[in-house]
């Protein structure tokens, strides 16, 4: 949880008039305002740590082979144990905390297909999670429902908040265990070309993978292999009563998009999740998102009601959408080519920004802070959340995918304007490049915790921990005024309110010469975060001596 920072009240004892006390106590109370609602939680600018459930930490070994899925794969392209049990080991242990994490970011865990997919280059199952089979049952391999509670739980003791990781827009793919769903259901052609709206929308993503057919407006029966599988599992009375007590409710038409959407609440209801990260949205007509958003607010505010004893605050449910290719560039607007969409108008608080890997790439720390800071200062974008990111697991061209500049890319995701997803594995130097793996495989390897044994692995995560906890403690670097207050050493400062911070980066080690610039009053006492030193602020600057490059300058 962010800190309130302490306001500084100097009193002057002389005589002044009712009408200046009255103006002075007005303008305390606006500071105090001010200060309460710049360190308030913001989703917008959170820091977000994504993890691939099955690739992360396996915290119960007895759930990893299911449904006998134990054909020889390629390389990476298997289930390797990852589990929620091992997410919740993680927050139990301060792992996020100690990384100043607000949310944690889990790919899906509804049941994926049983079977597998030869994709020409070599067998794959679902381990990733965006093959559902079943949006109403969970994926053994991951969990059950009691330790996504105690995930959740553990999460919310910590001040952690918990995104669930959703798909409407897509079955699994076909096999020989896994029949295509009914006509009525889904499409299987033809396969999207990008080139407009409809060529993105109203087709399959990719090959064999069925597109649910969101737009309909024909009444459907729940699909037959659907029915016979509850059946088997004894639980097709409960399934089916569930149904009709929800249609009943909302009064909605039995079309597929609504069933999915039922179950998508469901993970509200069941565990009192904080939000959904939405998977492919560009591939859904943007209102059923806008549908989804209402009703899963109304299953937050009901589970709030029901569990007032493990409400963090009164933030609204968050929806934070996958559009492929989105970039803050275009602020609220996505463009087809033939149309343009505002998500942000349908269901949706914050985007993924596909732009920022590109810029990374591009620019040096101030063209990037500078462009950041004048875009999200703009009327049009005070109030929406875009979230950065240095690599994922499907971005085929990662920002420093071979980990050789773990301190720039810690630097630039954590220190840039907006909120900051750190895919697991950025902290600990993971390699995003695994030989023998093709496509996104290289992208997926299991979290390298033993690397943490090295000296140089533990440098790395030690650095990305004192930027996460001082991004943390500090509104004003996400969200706050940039300015370049000296070019070498390169420092900035960022102000939000009374929350001001001076930043240093890329000096050399040793003693150091720091300039404010006014951010910190001569005789005032600073203290760098990062070494733990403290200072006197003589003529606008402080001297550092410490052994590190990086200076985190605060009150």
């Amino acid at each position: 949880m962010k800190r309130i920072l302490g306001l500084i009240i100097i009193t002057t004892f002389c005589c002044i008039t009712s009408c200046d006390y009255s103006k002075q106590n007005q303008e305390s109370s606006q500071q105090l305002s001010d200060e309460a609602e710049s360190s308030k939680f913001d989703w917008n600018t959170a820091s977000i740590y994504f993890l691939l459930t099955d690739r992360f930490n396996n915290g119960d070994s007895t759930n990893d082979i299911n449904f006998n899925r134990t054909k020889e794969t390629s390389k990476l392209r298997d289930f390797m144990g990852g589990d929620v049990k091992g997410i919740t080991e993680k927050i139990k242990d301060g792992y996020f905390t100690n990384l100043g994490i607000d949310a944690i970011w889990f790919s899906p865990v509804f049941e994926q297909i049983r079977g597998y997919v030869d994709e020409g280059s070599g067998v794959t199952y679902g381990f990733h999670g965006y093959w559902p089979k079943d949006w109403s049952a969970l994926e053994p391999n991951f969990g059950t429902k009691e330790d996504i509670k105690e995930m959740v739980a553990a999460a919310h003791e910590k001040g952690i908040r918990v995104l669930m990781d959703v798909i409407i827009n897509h079955t699994g793919p076909v096999t020989d265990k896994d029949p295509v769903w009914p006509a009525d259901w889904v499409r299987t052609e033809p396969q999207c070309t990008y080139q407009s709206y409809e060529t993105t929308v109203s087709c399959t993503l990719v090959k064999n993978l069925p597109d649910v057919l969101t737009d309909s407006e024909e009444e459907v029966e729940i699909p037959l292999q659907l029915a016979e599988k509850w059946r088997n599992e004894g639980r097709y009375e409960q399934e089916v009563a569930e149904l009709d007590a929800f249609f009943n409710a909302t009064g909605f038409p039995r079309y597929p998009k609504y069933y999915i959407i039922k179950w998508l609440i469901d993970l509200i209801k069941d565990y009192g999740i904080d939000g959904f990260r939405v998977d492919t949205v560009k591939h859904v007509e943007e209102d059923v998102f806008d549908e989804l958003a209402n009703l899963a607010q109304k299953a937050f505010e009901d589970w709030k009601k029901a569990n007032s004893d493990a409400v963090l605050d009164d933030e609204e449910f968050f929806m934070l959408g996958e559009v492929y290719n989105y970039g803050i560039s275009g602020k609220q607007q996505f463009n087809f080519g033939d149309s343009v969409v505002n998500y942000f108008d349908n269901g949706f608080q914050s985007l993924i920004n596909f732009e920022f890997v590109w810029d990374c790439k591009q620019m040096e720390y101030e063209a990037l802070f500078s462009k950041y800071d004048s875009i999200l200062a703009t009327e049009e974008m005070k109030n929406i959340g875009i979230l950065n990111y240095i690599d994922s697991h499907d971005d085929g061209n990662p920002y420093d995918g071979a980990r050789e500049k773990p301190y720039e890319s810690a630097n630039k995701l954590l220190l840039t304007p907006g909120g900051a997803q750190i895919y697991y594995g950025d902290e600990t130097a993971r390699s995003l490049v695994i030989e023998g793996t093709e496509g996104d495989a290289t992208l997926r390897s299991f979290m390298n915790w033993d690397d943490l044994k090295q000296a140089e692995t533990k440098a790395i995560l030690t650095h990305w921990q004192k930027l996460g906890k001082f991004r943390q403690m500090h509104p004003a670097i996400s969200r706050g005024e940039h300015a370049m207050l000296n070019e070498s050493p390169y420092t900035f400062s960022r102000k939000l309110g009374s929350d001001n911070v001076v930043i240093a980066l890329e000096a050399q080690p040793g003693e150091k010469t720091i300039h404010v610039g006014g951010v910190f009053e001569n005789g005032q006492e600073v203290t760098d975060y990062y070494s733990n030193k403290k200072a006197i602020v003589t003529d606008g600057s402080v001297t550092i001596a410490s052994d590190y490059n990086t200076v985190l300058l605060q009150l």
